[in-house]
């Protein structure tokens, strides 16, 4: 806050001169003072074309979020939370869900805590998709983990997969070089096939993620053999690092985690649906109840606060987490170990995987990460299975 005054100072003014040499020692002490080992400090040192991208394009995507906050007329209102049935909220998700369709170029957009976490966005959006006797088709290989058994590609045990629905999956297998098979794409839809799914990040699989620009090929390929085929994309780890999103590129429906990339470090829970209006409405169906869609839902204490600083913040956020992935691959290619992506290749998620060589290395580099952080720092992690993962 900046506070301008004509009053008198009631202290003598100080003079404020600095002592050069002082000021000089000090320049030149600080710049002794490294917080890296060696090998880190010269790895970053070296990717400083790449960090200046990446501070590039978080200034183009802040200045997206910023026309689109101002264009949704935010204010503080919007940050109250409300309970009970959500009725009477003071407009924040409207709000909210108008900047966020704006940002990833959406028609609409719902953004809700209800949804706790990206496969459950997901799986709403696929359910306002799929019909029995519809077909599924995987084109990016085989889905996330969390979504086999959401699909029915694992057995759900009778707990309402899509498979128990009547809904049938067929998954198209990767090129060798790890990306889209065109040429299979080219002639892969059926006429009962519904919907096709394009997992944009690797996930937890060895290869490469998908850009946006193989993304936007990919539905101009799937919309040629039919255009009445919904295109749904996995947008996990995805959000923000690169200047469009796919939406942009014909998309009919993206999905994700607000504990991900676009919450920004800051958002507590909480994920999101964008694309055709008309889809969203569906998801949002699945999500509430038919006739309650986007209108209900409360969103006690700050969270309504934490989502638009999240979402505003979201740009910066994803440019460090990118920055990190490039010295991460750096550093540990320069050791002998490998990396996906490669050093300096351009990202298009906030993934970077490092092959260990053993289950021991593993542990030890998951101990190393929990001693180095500032919260938990004297605990040891153990392995364990977490729900939704197969092991």
């Amino acid at each position: 806050m900046l506070v301008l005054s004509c009053a008198r100072p009631v202290y003598p003014t100080l003079s404020l001169s600095p002592s050069r040499p002082k000021c000089t020692a000090i320049r030149s002490s600080l710049s002794n003072v490294h917080p890296f080992v060696p090998e880190v400090a010269k790895a970053a040192d070296s990717l400083s074309s790449e960090f200046r991208g990446v501070d590039n394009l978080v200034a183009c995507n802040s200045s997206r979020v910023l026309k689109a906050f101002q264009n949704a007329r935010v204010g503080s209102h919007h940050f109250a939370g409300c309970t009970g049935y959500g009725l009477d909220e003071a407009g924040g998700r409207e709000a909210l869900d108008q900047a966020f369709a704006e940002i990833v170029g959406a028609e609409s957009a719902i953004v809700r805590s209800q949804f706790f976490s990206g496969t459950h966005a997901i799986t709403c959006a696929l359910f306002a998709f799929l019909r029995p006797g519809d077909e599924l088709l995987a084109v990016a290989g085989a889905p996330y983990d969390t979504l086999e058994e959401v699909i029915g590609k694992r057995d759900s045990h009778g707990l309402g997969s899509l498979k128990d629905f009547g809904v049938m999956y067929r998954e198209l297998p990767l090129a060798e070089d790890g990306g889209l098979d065109w040429d299979v794409l080219t002639s892969a839809l059926r006429p009962y096939t519904k919907c096709a799914l394009i997992q944009r990040s690797c996930g937890y699989s060895w290869r490469r993620s998908l850009s946006v620009e193989e993304i936007g090929r990919a539905i101009k390929i799937i919309k040629m053999q039919n255009p009445n085929c919904l295109v749904m994309v996995d947008n996990c780890y995805g959000e923000f690092v690169e200047s469009i999103e796919p939406p942009m590129v014909g998309a009919d429906l993206i999905a994700g985690s607000l504990i991900k990339n676009p919450g920004g470090t800051v958002a507590p829970c909480g994920g999101y649906v964008a694309g055709r209006k008309k889809w969203v409405d569906a998801a949002a169906a699945r999500l509430s109840a038919p006739g309650l869609g986007v209108d209900c839902g409360s969103t006690p204490g700050d969270i309504m606060r934490a989502f638009f600083q999240g979402l505003f913040l979201a740009p910066q956020m994803v440019g460090e987490a990118i920055k990190g992935t490039f010295l991460v691959a750096e550093v540990m290619a320069s050791k002998g170990y490998k990396v996906q992506p490669l050093p300096r290749v351009p990202r298009s998620d906030t993934v970077q995987a490092v092959q260990l060589g053993s289950r021991e290395l593993l542990l030890a580099f998951c101990e190393a990460v929990q001693r180095s952080s500032p919260v938990g720092s004297f605990t040891k992690p153990v392995a364990g299975t977490t729900p939704g993962y197969f092991c």
